[in-house]
């Protein structure tokens, strides 16, 4: 069978890039100061949200993908679910040793939910460009926040011609007695570069079981090639010092800039990203219509977007399924259709014992909560329960609770809710 390529992927699977791995040779859901940003020949990089149907095309022989496909019928949640907070289009959440929660807002608040419920603002927040998926986006707590109280927020920062990825931290201080809390001495530490329009931010912080390291995806932005530019951080799974600098051991450490920071290559549009307690580093992605995945990343390794997808463009236009190209890393899990994963958490509680070693990921485009079970390199989806709304994020709170962060779509109301037996 020969399936339509894509002029984008056209270009790439022709030569303007090998598609070999690194290092060795939802639109319909979210609408579904490093060397990055010194590469000038990227700037202002024009998107492109979709292509059209008669887009040049190239062949390619399609190998269906038979296997791993995640997709269950809804099913009725086994919680007692409760209502514990509210927020204006939310996006993250991090909870603090002392059980406190920040939340982002991606209109550029931060709030803090003190342990009796109380919802307060939180100074110091940067200045973030709004609309469509951007905004305020990810929030994660320093592995060493109990002696520094340092957090790191990601964010679609303003810039000349439109707006790229930013990494900043700062120190979150907390008056005991009074005044408000706020984040302090916030400096941005890294930016994406290719400035331009367009979603898929990617965004997700998580750091390495040392705590030495800090990792995170970066969306394509829709513009589709970028993602296989080794020059350009858009479509990659970055691991950073804690300082924003390349990791040394990276897969391309030697080579310096952006390649220097790549971990992982040919992401389409990144938003759960954890290690697991075995060590292994797990990430979801929204795909295109349908081919959402779930990806075990090894370092050097190219995942395939947009050369191969088990998903198809919205336009209509298919793309090769990710067999037809062995040499890419393939997903764990796919989605078709899609289901639009959002946050994701590993669950080690006791409050659910039946479900430890379980990933669970928020849902959007079919709203809902999906818990996958791992085992060491394998995973197998064996829940889908419909929670009657987009969730965005999702926490294990210290008693083993599970808290979902629902965004409220693109409204206001968006939720805390805290999952517990019963149902």
């Amino acid at each position: 069978m020969i399936k339509r390529l894509t002029f984008a992927a056209a270009l790439l699977a022709s030569g303007a890039c090998s598609g070999q791995p690194q290092g060795a040779a939802g639109q319909a859901a979210d609408t579904h100061a490093g060397d990055a940003a010194a590469s000038a020949r990227h700037q202002a990089a024009a998107p492109v949200t979709d292509l059209p149907k008669n887009a040049p095309v190239s062949t390619i022989r399609n190998v269906p993908a038979t296997t791993g496909r995640g997709n269950l019928p809804q099913t009725k949640p086994p919680f007692q679910v409760e209502t514990i907070g509210q927020f204006d289009a939310p996006f993250a959440m991090a909870l603090l040793p002392d059980g406190q929660l920040l939340v982002t807002e991606k209109a550029g608040r931060v709030k803090l939910r003190r342990t009796d419920g109380q919802v307060v603002d939180v100074a110091g927040a940067p200045t973030v460009a709004t609309g469509g998926q951007g905004g305020l986006l990810d929030i994660a707590i320093a592995p060493d926040f109990a002696r520094t109280g340092t957090v790191y927020l990601s964010f679609a920062e303003p810039a000349d011609g439109g707006s790229q990825l930013a990494l900043a931290r700062g120190r979150l201080v907390t008056p005991q007695r009074s005044g408000p809390p706020s984040l302090q001495d916030m400096q941005v530490i890294w930016r994406s570069g290719s400035v331009g329009v367009g979603g898929q931010f990617g965004s997700i912080i998580t750091f390495s079981p040392d705590g030495k390291y800090l990792f995170l995806s970066s969306g394509e932005r829709q513009r589709f090639t970028p993602a296989q530019d080794p020059d350009q951080a858009l479509g990659k799974v970055l691991r950073l010092t804690l300082d924003g600098k390349a990791a040394p051991g990276n897969p391309m450490y030697a080579q310096g800039g952006v390649r220097a920071m790549t971990w992982t290559s040919g992401h389409r549009n990144p938003y759960g990203l954890l290690f697991a307690p075995d060590g292994r580093l797990w990430e979801e992605e929204m795909g295109p219509k349908g081919g959402d995945e779930l990806n075990l990343l090894e370092p050097g390794r190219n995942y395939g977007w947009p050369i191969v997808s088990n998903g198809d463009n919205y336009s209509g236009q298919p793309i090769p399924d990710q067999p037809s190209r062995p040499d890419f890393a393939a997903p764990k899990l796919w989605w078709n259709p899609s289901i639009s994963p959002a946050g994701m958490i590993y669950y080690s509680g006791s409050l659910f014992p039946q479900y430890k070693g379980s990933l669970f990921i928020g849902t959007m485009s079919t709203p809902g909560l999906m818990r996958v079970a791992i085992n060491g390199d394998s995973a197998k989806a064996a829940d889908f329960w419909d929670m009657g709304s987009r969730i965005r994020d999702v926490a294990q709170a210290p008693d083993g609770a599970i808290w979902l962060l629902e965004d409220g779509g693109h409204g206001s109301d968006g939720k805390l809710l805290r999952l517990t037996p019963g149902g």
